[in-house]
């Protein structure tokens, strides 16, 4: 039997965008109580299916189309941090193995955040509970160009926690993670990651009337909070033991998923929060008692996480999201969830150009 299918709203054909207005901002979740409900609701969701992809890791992929390539991925072995986001395959139209695999069983299986306001989180004065968000929009578009169109019935989301995004894709229990996920070489050694469709960069989120001025000599003695497996604990260990921040500070708050943090600090359990800063912005959107503190301290993009046997697929996400940048649905999805926070003439308001290798 399959898993309860959270239905989606059906998008405009161009943009990808809902078709009524965001209504509901912060103030419209109930604060605390309301966000660990939705925690709860999230982690009751958590992969609830068995194995689902029908082909192995060793499952050979039919490549071709206009501008197929021929190739594998370069080795993560051989990755730069500062240009990991690069090493996607070529955009191609064509189908393979994985490809035909999704449209014989019906759906598209999607890893997502539903508690991440305006990427993917479920909007709590929406009766009919769908998911919706920036991530989402992408969702959609995906959707679209493998069935021709994205009604309910073609997609089926599971909510994935921070730290269970790339076993989630290893272990064939998604097609795909579209969750705010950064590209690293760590990273490409279990998965495969799509051009990267977004950029931003970690930083601190604390209460507004905090000593805390970024991420700097003032976290001395404070307690951060950071998702497991996330670039933000990777970063604050590495920090911690080269001196970059200081050694007072406590980095021993780790949480399964981001929003969890968010809910420790209105809690009062910690001092501070370390997490990319447009999902940062979102949460202080959420509650205004708490504001980002401090520049950006690293560059990041985040990217589709698909299955390193699936190159067809990874070769398909890569021709939507060239589309989707020149057709303007990136830059419509962008005003409608995220210029209100970080802004529309910032680095993040303008889509990130893809480079392939392979």
């Amino acid at each position: 039997m399959r898993a309860r299918e959270l239905s989606a709203r059906p998008r405009d054909a161009v943009g990808g965008a809902p078709r009524r207005s965001l209504t509901a901002g912060l103030r419209g979740w109930g604060g605390v109580g309301a966000m660990a409900v939705l925690c709860a609701l999230a982690l009751s969701l958590v992969l609830l299916l068995p194995l689902t992809q029908p082909h192995t890791a060793g499952t050979p992929v039919g490549i071709g189309g206009q501008r197929a390539v021929k190739g594998t991925q370069a080795k993560a072995s051989d990755c730069k941090e500062d240009t990991a986001q690069n090493r996607s395959l070529s955009p191609s139209g064509a189908s393979g193995a994985t490809i035909d695999a999704i449209k014989k069983r019906g759906y598209l299986i999607v890893g997502v955040d539903q508690n991440s306001y305006r990427w993917g989180y479920l909007d709590p004065n929406d009766p009919a509970g769908e998911p919706e968000g920036f991530d989402i929009d992408i969702v959609h578009a995906i959707a679209r160009d493998i069935f021709g169109s994205d009604d309910a019935q073609y997609i089926q989301y599971r909510s994935i926690p921070t730290d269970q995004r790339i076993p989630a894709v290893t272990g064939h229990r998604v097609d795909m993670v579209v969750r705010t996920m950064t590209i690293t070489c760590a990273r490409l050694d279990d998965v495969t990651f799509s051009a990267p469709y977004f950029e931003t960069g970690q930083q601190v989120l604390a209460p507004v009337n905090s000593t805390i001025k970024g991420y700097d000599k003032t976290l001395a003695g404070k307690k951060v909070c950071s998702a497991a497996t996330s670039t933000a604990l990777q970063h604050l260990n590495d920090d911690k033991k080269s001196g970059k921040i200081p050694a007072s500070t406590d980095i021993s708050t780790v949480v399964p998923s981001q929003l969890d943090c968010l809910v420790r600090l209105q809690l009062g359990e910690v001092d501070a929060v370390v997490t990319d800063g447009a999902l940062a912005a979102s949460q202080a959107a959420q509650d205004h008692t708490v504001e980002l503190k401090g520049p950006a301290f690293t560059t990041e993009y985040y990217g589709v996480a698909m299955n390193k046997s699936a190159k067809d697929l990874v070769r398909r996400v890569n021709r939507v999201l060239e589309n989707y940048r020149s057709s303007g649905a990136w830059k419509n999805s962008y005003d409608t969830w995220l210029a209100q926070t970080l802004g529309k003439d910032s680095k993040s308001a303008v889509p990130p150009t893809a480079h392939y290798q392979g």
